[in-house]
């Protein structure tokens, strides 16, 4: 089936070092869709003759953009948003294990899976990297309902083997089979995408790791997710359990699992030495402002990240994080820059959610951008979705869409998701105004 949308328009549809200069924008401009493919994009004024028959979805006044990639976030911490204080490690024995145990219960996790995705979807998410929990049925009932709607997903079942309850744990042996299990079953099922997940330094021993690390190299087309560096207990904990390596990376390093592909939340306190490793291996950073500063963890160097080439995108990291949405994200990113003297742009911002978070995920020529052949994935942005929003953009002239994606990163959250597209169907369409 045939779609015509008529809107503005913005996204970036090549890599760049420069997005505030290499993007592409129409004021007044076409997507044209069919079968869940982008077939054409451009000014409305050159829509091709053979589409003039076609009905148009009638978007103008709003923003279309590429769906929002969200690369760092927790698929059973949906329920434990907000609660309040903590630091890391007290956060995780207080509020994450005791709800990660309730996910042992099939059903529980097949209807908490369809809950996470609807949120992903009203908060213009299309695609994300998930940790589940440690149960094998949570990874694959998360899986089957992103099938259901053709949603690109990329999820892991977290292994943990020892420093967490004896209900969570797993085995080296146990981790190894069920993740095997997994990336055979939904690995390059549909959209779907698998993610080995060791929580983090702490919760897996040297056998797990290396039974992880086996995996990894079997499999090399897999993701690769955890966490680094987040909290300075914790790394003094790493440095506890595995005395024998020169910093936190070198863990996962000696155990194959720093490569193109490997995404690791926060990063707030990495030394020069595992700056230039990420650099080597080409591995990603998830910046997570929201949950960083949540839980007292620190501000990330945007400027080291910059220095080393190393890829950064933006991620919620619910439910640490206090909320889905990804414009929000980005206001919360922007405020740790401004506190780390350092400039972060909305077009970056933008960029690093988009087309250099699918570049970092080796998924640019799937997703992140609206050109022609890639997936239909993309949202509607409502520039006034609420009284203050609309005296904010009121008269305002914008040729130049920098303006606008700074105030929806200010101003914006899920109220400014006008509608969610995903492999050209429409999913999510807000139904009312917003006050």
């Amino acid at each position: 089936m045939i779609q015509v949308f008529r809107s503005s328009i913005l996204h970036f549809p090549q890599p760049t070092q420069e997005p505030d200069k290499e993007f592409e924008y129409f004021a007044d401009g076409f997507l044209v869709t069919r079968n869940g493919e982008i077939l054409a994009v451009g000014p409305y004024s050159q829509l091709p003759e053979e589409f003039n028959a076609t009905p148009i979805t009638n978007y103008s006044g709003k923003l279309i953009v590429p769906g929002l990639i969200d690369s760092h976030l927790h698929f059973p911490q949906t329920e434990m948003i907000a609660s309040f204080g903590e630091q890391l490690l007290e956060w995780l024995q207080n509020y994450t294990f005791p709800t990660e145990a309730k996910f042992a219960n099939e059903h529980y996790a097949s209807a908490m899976a369809d809950v996470f995705l609807s949120l992903l979807i009203a908060n213009g998410t299309t695609t994300a990297l998930v940790y589940s929990t440690v149960h094998k049925h949570a990874a694959a009932a998360l899986f089957a309902s992103a099938a259901k709607i053709d949603m690109r997903l990329i999820v892991g079942k977290v292994c943990m083997d020892r420093n967490c309850p004896d209900s969570l744990k797993d085995t080296p042996q146990s981790a190894q089979r069920d993740s095997a299990d997994l990336i055979d079953a939904w690995h390059g099922h549909k959209r779907l995408m698998y993610a080995i997940t060791p929580r983090f330094a702490p919760t897996s021993s040297p056998a797990q790791f290396a039974a992880l690390g086996e995996l990894a190299q079997q499999y090399p087309d897999v993701f690769i997710q955890t966490h680094l560096s987040e909290n300075k207990h914790e790394i003094a904990w790493v440095k506890q359990l595995y005395p024998q390596f020169s910093n936190y990376l070198a863990v996962y390093d000696h155990y194959n699992m720093v490569r193109e592909r490997s995404i690791f939340g926060h990063c707030l306190h990495l030394d020069s030495d595992e700056w230039l490793v990420m650099q080597e291996r080409n591995a990603t950073v998830a910046f997570c402002p929201s949950s960083n500063l949540f839980l007292g963890s620190g501000l990330f160097d945007l400027e080291q990240a910059a220095k080393h080439n190393v890829p950064v995108t933006l991620a919620t990291d619910v439910g640490a994080g206090t909320s889905f949405n990804m414009l929000r994200t980005l206001g919360e990113a922007y405020k740790v820059c401004q506190l780390n003297h350092t400039r972060l742009s909305p077009l970056q911002g933008l960029y690093m959610m988009t087309m250099g978070s699918a570049i970092a995920l080796n998924l640019e020529d799937c997703i992140g951008n609206l050109n022609p052949h890639t997936e239909a994935d993309f949202v509607v942005l409502d520039p006034e979705f609420n009284e203050l929003a609309k005296l904010r953009t009121n008269g305002r002239d914008f040729t130049d869409p920098k303006d606008l994606i700074f105030a929806l990163s200010i101003l914006g959250d899920e109220r400014a998701i006008h509608a969610t597209y995903v492999a050209g169907k429409n999913l999510y369409k807000k139904t009312q105004e917003c006050a």
